[in-house]
């Protein structure tokens, strides 16, 4: 059974920094995109970043310069390192995997975490 726990959310003020993670088990990590989406009330879930299972990674442009994501295969661990938050950063950050390479058959999301950035 799949299962993706996030963890490391909660309350910082404006320009403040977080992180966050999620563990991830059941498959075979080093083989999944990792990616990490956010949704605040009322939006749509939005994709935040993305790491392949080479390590290359892509930002939407509103996090780009003050998110960084990463991954570590031997604990089958991936973050988000959050840095000048803004208010509007307010959502739950859910993580999600897709794979396995090359077929990106399946795709598993976390219950997600609140991250609160407080003016």
């Amino acid at each position: 059974q799949v299962q993706l726990v996030e963890s490391g959310g909660g309350l910082v003020q404006s320009g403040g920094s977080l992180s966050v993670s999620c563990a991830a088990s059941g498959l075979t990590f080093r083989f999944y995109t990792m990616r990490w989406y956010r949704q605040a009330p009322g939006t749509a879930r939005e994709l935040v970043a993305s790491i392949t299972t080479d390590g290359s990674t892509n930002y939407a442009d509103l996090v780009l310069g003050r998110f960084t994501i990463s991954r570590d295969n031997s604990k089958n661990v991936v973050y988000l390192q959050m840095n000048s938050l803004k208010p509007e950063d307010t959502a739950v950050y859910h993580c999600n995997a897709l794979g396995p390479a090359p077929a990106y058959m399946h795709n598993y999301w976390g219950q997600g975490t609140q991250v609160t950035v407080s003016s």
